[in-house]
């Protein structure tokens, strides 16, 4: 802490804070990604170098968004919203990594609560979706708890510990009128 920073207060100290990632946040999420049940339950490969997260940093996808969770300064997750574009402009999909020591404490919920408020009520995305593995039973279940229904099982789909692995598909749709509402009329149709 620099000596003009004052500490925080008691309430706030090890107090778990959602914000937007910055490009300086490169060296700190690049270690998340190499931890080994977050390199197991992603599509990454081993050993990512800081300079590919900062890469990815300073070119965000257009009308995404990516955050981070710290608690004391030291960055123990991190999720996005890669919104996709053309006629599925209405679609993102879902990226998020927990560090291994952190799991089970909150912090993938927290993040995705965060990141489903921003595409409800401030990025107009009406479908969020996922892969995940199908062994990874902790992050079903917190995606199912959070609205994602499964849509499939794609099989062989990415090699992982030196064999072919499935992943489940996932969605949640945000519910949207299916017909606009007459102009003048009260309540939608049904």
């Amino acid at each position: 802490m620099k000596q003009s920073e004052s500490p925080p207060p008691p309430a706030l100290k090890n107090a778990l804070h959602i914000r937007a990632s910055r490009p300086g946040d490169h060296e700190q999420i690049a270690a998340v990604m190499n931890q080994p049940q977050v390199r197991r339950g992603t599509l990454r490969m081993p050993h990512t170098r800081p300079e590919e997260v900062l890469s990815w940093l300073e070119k965000p996808s257009e009308g995404g968004l990516q955050l981070v969770a710290e608690r004391d300064g030291v960055i123990l997750g991190a999720a996005g919203l890669h919104r996709q574009a053309g006629r599925r402009h209405h679609a993102a999909m879902l990226g998020m990594s927990v560090h291994d020591a952190h799991h089970r404490q909150g912090i993938g919920k927290a993040l995705l609560s965060e990141l489903i408020d921003a595409a409800d009520k401030w990025l107009n995305i009406v479908r969020i979706e996922l892969t995940v593995f199908t062994d990874n039973a902790a992050a079903i279940a917190l995606y199912q708890a959070a609205g994602f229904e499964a849509e499939g099982i794609h099989h062989a789909y990415a090699f992982r510990d030196g064999k072919f692995a499935d992943v489940l598909a996932m969605a949640r749709i945000r519910k949207i009128l299916a017909d606009p509402v007459p102009f003048g009329t009260a309540t939608p149709r049904d």
